[in-house]
C-alpha cells in the first residue's frame, strides 16, 4: 500500500482520483484550498490538508510519508485564463514549482501529472499524436506546456496525462462526484440540463465536419482515472513521458445530443449561434501510446457519460 497525495482532490477529477486510489487499496492524503473544489467531495476514507499550492510549508506537511503525487490542483478555466494569465502562470506554474521543490525536501521523485490537450492549441492533423510541438491558444494552455516542460527538466520519474474532454460521474462514499462548475461550459453537463427556456447554444453549424459541427473526443472520468492508476504503476526513473488520454475517435456536437435524447428519452432544445473564435473543428487523441505504454483503452461508452451525469446531478 503506496501512501499517495493527490493535489486538488476536492475538484471534479481529483476527488474521483482520490476515492478510486482508496478502493485501490492506497492511502491517500488530499491536499486542497477549496477555492473551487468542495470539501464534501473529499472521500471521508481519505486524509484531508486545506492549502495552497503557494504555501511551502503547508506542502510540506502534506507530503510527510508520501511515495508519490498524483497532481491536478490548479486553475483551470480557458476564460478566466485570458482575462488573468498572470494570476494562471501563478498558481499553475509557481505553484507546481513550489510542490516538486517540496517534494525534493522528502527525496519524493514519483508523479504523475494532470496535463491537458490544450498544450497542442489549434492542430491541423488529427488524431493528435504527442509527438506536435505545443502551441496554445490560451494562458491555460500556456501554463499546462510549461509545467510539462518543467517536469522534463527537473529529473522526475514523472508521465504527463494530456486529457482531452472528461465527462461522466463516479459514484463514492460521500455521493456522485460530477462536475459543479459555475458557469458550466462542457457540453454534457449542458445538454443535460437544456430546457425551452434555455436551450444548448451549437456555436456554428458550417465547419468542415461530417455534419456541420465540431468534433470532439471525450473519456469518462472513471476511465480516465484508471489510466492514472496505471501510470502510477508504469513510471520510469528519471524518465518523464507524455501521453494523450481520450477515446481515439471523436463526436460531433450534434452526436452528443442524439446520444442525450436517446439516454433521457426526450427531445434536446437547441439554438444555432455563429462560430466561437479560436475554437477548431475537430479535436481528437491519438491514444496508441496510453494503449502501449500503460495498456489502457477506455471502456464506457458515450452513452454511460451521459446517463452517469445524468443521475449525478438528479435529473433523472
Amino acid at each position: 500500500m503506496a501512501r499517495i497525495l493527490v493535489t486538488g482532490g476536492a475538484g471534479y477529477i481529483g476527488s474521483t482520483a482520490a476515492s478510486i486510489l482508496v478502493d485501490r487499496g492506497h492511502d491517500v492524503i488530499v491536499f486542497d484550498d477549496l477555492s473551487t473544489g468542495h470539501a464534501d467531495s473529499v472521500d471521508p476514507r481519505a486524509e484531508f490538508f486545506e492549502g495552497s499550492l503557494l504555501d511551502p510549508d503547508a506542502l510540506r506537511r502534506a507530503l510527510v510519508g508520501v511515495s508519490a503525487v498524483v497532481h491536478f490542483a490548479g486553475k483551470s478555466l480557458v476564460g478566466e485564463s485570458v482575462e488573468k494569465p498572470d494570476l494562471y502562470h501563478h498558481v499553475n506554474v509557481d505553484g507546481t514549482r513550489n510542490l516538486i521543490d517540496a517534494m525534493k525536501l522528502f527525496a519524493i521523485d514519483r508523479m504523475v501529472f494532470s496535463s491537458s490537450a490544450a498544450t497542442y492549441g489549434s492542430p491541423s492533423t488529427s488524431p493528435i499524436t504527442e509527438d506536435i510541438q505545443g502551441s496554445p491558444t490560451n494562458p491555460y494552455g500556456q501554463s499546462k506546456l510549461d509545467i510539462d516542460q518543467m517536469i522534463g527538466a527537473v529529473n522526475l520519474s514523472a508521465i504527463s496525462l494530456r486529457y482531452f474532454n472528461v465527462a461522466g460521474a463516479h459514484l463514492s462514499p460521500s455521493g456522485w462526484l460530477a462536475e459543479r462548475h459555475d458557469p458550466e461550459t462542457h457540453l454534457i453537463p449542458n445538454v443535460i440540463k437544456a430546457m425551452v427556456e434555455n436551450p444548448l447554444e451549437i456555436f456554428g453549424t458550417d465547419w468542415q465536419t461530417p455534419d456541420g459541427t465540431c468534433v470532439r473526443d471525450y473519456v469518462h472520468v472513471v476511465d480516465l482515472i484508471d489510466a492514472h492508476i496505471k501510470a502510477l504503476n508504469n513510471l520510469r526513473h528519471s524518465k518523464h513521458e507524455i501521453i494523450n488520454l481520450g477515446s481515439g475517435s471523436g463526436y460531433s456536437v450534434k452526436e452528443v445530443i442524439s446520444s442525450a435524447q436517446r439516454v433521457l428519452g426526450r427531445d434536446i432544445p437547441v439554438v444555432n449561434a455563429p462560430r466561437r473564435a479560436g475554437d477548431p473543428a475537430t479535436l481528437v487523441a491519438s491514444v496508441a501510446r496510453a494503449k502501449s505504454i500503460l495498456d489502457w483503452q477506455p471502456t464506457k461508452s458515450l452513452d454511460q457519460m451521459i446517463s452517469d451525469t445524468q443521475v449525478a446531478l438528479g435529473l433523472k
